[in-house]
């Protein structure tokens, strides 16, 4: 390994989407594999640790005793993703990791109790993703136009900007999560095994791909009547799926070398993008209705918008970040699905009230229905040419309105970003409300605090 750094690959691998607002970073953590840089390993390695104080849903236990509000610290997310180009065309990606680990669960299979192998403990690491691609038509090669053609356990899961979001760099705390619809249901840990598609055509982006989606099997709750049917996960011989991603690039044309959407560019480019995707699946659901099972295909469809802009005297570096967008879900009659993130709540079983969201941390994330999301932050200026830690204030609004609820929720979440080098460490701050129902019609607030601290090389 000649040298680390080869000037004449970074064009070619858009080290902006690497180095969003560092100054310092460079290329990271690269190795030439010959001594012009044409093949190399790139290596990627980050942790998320967030610290909590969060307002317990009614009914829940924690570790067997009753709980209303609980403090912990946790994994979020401990990942490394390695990312091979072999030559010109043809590229590996390796991604492996852990997600939500606390005191309670978030452990390998198995483990419980107490002692070396009790609840919550040695969390077993698994693939993200791990794909080859061909890059049949390089940029260049043929006028605008560029096809790369790929296969294996992969993110290229249409629908929206947030649905293939990088987790390294997002303006708010993390994604809505909603906007992995299929998450750990039929896919994992968004991300399923097939083939993909993409590439450009001048300011035009493209990315569609096919797909075996992984097999559910939840058993549909037989009732009476058409209008009480609940649809759930039930694809039995899992039929293929497809999805797409389509985007108009304004300004700054983004690198779409790795899958992963930039959250927040801290006014290193200047982007306004407008985009359409989709998702869907043939027979993903089942309702029973007098004992017979209807099949049910899933249909997504989203639309967004997306803004990074530096704004004012450049010498200032402030910039202004938002997105929007609007998901139109159909997953058959009344599906809901509540999730929590992290979530350290059970059942207690001594709970006599009425609590249809669930225990800990719960909402009504995912259903059929429509849901708008909007976020905005704004960096704000500089104080000094190389101040120690940038701001960045956002807030973000979530309007769900679910065929299985009676009633629509809002919810708000507000905080801020202090960056002590860019996104490659940076403290975070978020407030956030969510909805708890204690019928279809009946709706609560309760409130989240959460302090990320994220480092990545």
């Amino acid at each position: 390994m000649k040298k680390t750094v080869a000037t004449l690959l970074l064009s070619f691998i858009g080290m902006a989407s690497y180095s969003q607002g560092s100054p310092d970073y460079g290329s990271g953590l690269k190795f030439n594999l010959n001594e012009d840089g044409s093949k190399y390993l790139r290596v990627l390695a980050w942790n998320q640790i967030w610290l909590r104080s969060t307002e317990m849903n009614p009914g829940t236990n924690i570790n067997g005793e009753g709980a209303s509000s609980s403090e912990d610290i946790g994994n979020r997310r401990l990942r490394l993703l390695l990312h091979a180009q072999l030559s010109k065309r043809y590229m590996i990606v390796t991604h492996i990791g852990i997600n939500n680990q606390t005191f309670t669960n978030g452990g390998s299979a198995g483990t419980s109790g107490t002692g070396g192998y009790g609840q919550g403990k040695k969390p077993g690491l698994f693939f993200h993703d791990a794909w080859n691609e061909y890059a049949v038509v390089l940029p260049g090669e043929s006028g605008k136009f560029s096809l790369t053609l790929g296969g294996g356990l992969h993110y290229y899961m249409g629908l929206s900007r947030m649905t293939m979001a990088s987790t390294l760099n997002f303006l708010t705390i993390d994604s809505p999560i909603f906007s992995w619809p299929l998450i750990d249901n039929s896919d994992q840990f968004a991300r399923q095994m097939g083939i993909f598609a993409k590439g450009k055509y001048g300011r035009f982006e493209y990315r569609v791909s096919y797909n075996k989606p992984y097999a559910t099997n939840l058993a549909p709750t037989d009732v009476a009547t058409e209008g009480a049917a609940i649809a759930v996960d039930n694809n039995g011989n899992t039929k293929w799926s497809k999805a797409g991603y389509f985007e108009y690039q304004f300004f700054d044309i983004e690198s779409n070398l790795l899958p992963y959407k930039v959250g927040s560019y801290l006014g290193t480019k200047k982007v306004f993008n407008l985009g359409a995707g989709f998702y869907a699946a043939p027979d993903g659901t089942r309702t029973s209705v007098n004992a017979n099972v209807e099949k049910h295909d899933i249909k997504l469809f989203a639309g967004d918008v997306f803004l990074d802009l530096p704004v004012g005297n450049k010498e200032k570096k402030m910039a202004i970040t938002a997105y929007s967008g609007f998901f139109s879900y159909d997953f058959g009659p009344n599906y809901l699905r509540n999730i929590g993130i992290m979530n350290v709540g059970s059942l207690d079983p001594t709970f006599t009230g009425t609590n249809i969201t669930g225990p800990g941390n719960t909402q009504p994330m995912i259903g059929t229905g429509n849901i708008w999301y909007t976020q905005a932050g704004f960096l704000l200026p500089n104080a000094n040419e190389k101040p120690k830690v940038r701001i960045q204030p956002f807030g973000a609004y979530t309007y769900k309105n679910f065929e299985a609820l009676d009633k629509a929720s809002s919810q708000f979440d507000i905080g801020a970003n202090f960056f002590i080098d860019g996104h490659h460490a940076k403290i975070t701050t978020q407030y956030s409300m969510r909805p708890v129902y204690s019928t279809l019609s009946d709706s609560e607030l309760k409130g989240d605090f959460v302090v990320q601290l994220q480092i990545y090389l």
